[in-house]
């Protein structure tokens, strides 16, 4: 899963009862204008740090309105991605390019997940390094001193925290069921909503999924996206110059990550930058081509807490998801030894184009492992039995397509559209109808 240009969960919400849309005013406060996005009303939303001991502490989450509270098919929730960014921003944009039709049709509300946006954790160090990346590897340093520096209220931000607030959300609109599409980390939360409040969910759009396993496996379902993705776009020749580029200069992780970067903003890997000729290149001795888009790639991930906070993707998925050191729990000195040996236990073959060095050495495993052992978040059981439309890009290596697949499995009542040639976010970034049209009809069909 990518945090750089993840877009949102989606969700739609049927009134309870007739005129039951409008918010109660004692848990939305402060209605202003929104800035900027005509037709919207933001809010604060105060819910507790700590669900279970609500006398902690309070956060206060900024939420977007539509001002159409008789939309016929009621609310569209738009839960921003990541983990790390703010929803308010979807206003400007997202909604008019990936929810046109949609639009019409609901009354459109979007919120700050807490961490996010005004609220982001900011730890300076790890964003710098990072920026908008799961896959640019920190230096342990800069984790540990993001750990200190939230210190246990770390464990507060995991998607069990960001479902109560989604549900304390529902609650002050005053809806009943809701309908949720989601993007990728986006899908992660709908599915665990789903999966918790089964009851307030019509329909749910999983756009670029994330399973609901939460389980690491170390990159092999990501490097075998790549053989295929690359293979169907420049042939088993390109794939072989990747192998051998990642073999002699050991740039595996750099690669993963410039790659993963490049399906979300090119998926034909030729238009921005030549990718395939750049491999090629260098693997007869010509790095200059490749050097490029490997700087280019990491300057485009230059992102500022505000718009992905990093601090707040490390609280959340370390906890949220098992690694070979087992659950965010795990003492910090045994977890180098039991990454080391889950990595040799996988064969040569799962890992190719990559090796055993990009498996323990990308993003998401380097800011999990000198996490500070932190409470983990309880694993969803059980499949997800509510009307599910998945929807993903071919040539995505964010969210591989075989994820999607994945979670379809788990999905009893779900359906699985692909979009040939597209990458990362169906819906915003497609080029292809398809995607979208389906979505539409999916949402607003009976």
């Amino acid at each position: 899963m990518r945090a750089r240009l993840l877009l949102p969960v989606v969700a739609t919400a049927a009134f309870a009862v007739a005129g039951s849309a409008a918010a109660r005013s004692s848990d939305l406060r402060g209605a202003h204008p929104c800035p900027g996005a005509s037709g919207y009303t933001c809010a604060t939303l105060d819910v507790p740090l700590d669900h279970a001991h609500p006398g902690r502490g309070t956060l206060h989450l900024r939420v977007g309105m539509g001002d159409d509270v008789h939309a016929p098919h009621g609310v569209l929730l738009v839960l921003s991605g990541g983990p790390g960014q703010p929803g308010l921003p979807i206003l400007h944009g997202f909604v008019s390019r990936a929810l046109s039709a949609e639009e019409h049709g609901y009354r459109i509300v979007v919120f700050d997940q807490r961490g996010t946006g005004a609220g982001a954790l900011d730890c300076k160090a790890m964003q710098h390094q990072m920026g908008s990346s799961d896959l640019t590897p920190p230096t342990a340093a800069a984790v540990r001193a993001c750990a200190r520096k939230l210190g246990a209220r770390r464990q507060f931000f995991g998607t069990d925290d960001v479902v109560a607030d989604m549900d304390d959300l529902r609650q002050a609109l005053g809806v009943d069921k809701w309908s949720l599409d989601g993007i990728s980390y986006g899908t992660y939360v709908g599915e665990r909503y789903g999966l918790s409040h089964p009851s307030h969910v019509s329909k749910l759009v999983l756009d670029s999924v994330v399973p609901q396993v939460g389980e690491i496996d170390l990159g092999v379902a990501e490097f075998a996206a790549v053989r295929r993705v690359l293979g169907l776009v420049c042939g088993r020749g390109c794939v072989a110059d990747l192998a051998a580029v990642v073999r002699r200069d050991h740039l595996g992780p750099q690669l993963f990550d410039a790659l993963t970067f490049d399906s979300i903003a090119d998926p034909t890997f030729r238009t921005f930058w030549n990718v395939p000729a750049a491999l090629h290149a260098a693997r007869h001795g010509n790095r200059k081509p490749l050097n490029r888009f490997l700087a280019a790639a990491l300057q485009y991930q230059r992102w500022p807490a505000s718009l992905l906070d990093q601090g707040l993707h490390a609280s959340a998925l370390c906890a949220d998801w098992r690694y070979p050191w087992g659950t965010s729990a795990a003492p910090a000195a045994g977890r180098a030894a039991k990454l080391r040996a889950a990595v040799a236990r996988i064969p040569a073959a799962k890992l190719y184009p990559f090796d055993r060095r990009t498996a323990s050495g990308n993003g998401f495993i380097r800011q999990c492992l000198p996490w500070a052992p932190t409470v983990p978040t309880p694993l969803p059981h059980g499949k997800l039995r509510v009307p599910t439309l998945l929807v993903n890009g071919d040539h995505d290596l964010s969210t591989p397509l075989a994820w999607a697949r994945r979670q379809l499995a788990l999905t009893p009542h779900g359906k699985l559209v692909v979009v040939p040639g597209a990458g990362h976010s169906v819906q915003s970034r497609a080029v292809s109808d398809a995607g979208r049209r389906a979505v539409a009809r999916f949402l607003l069909g009976p």
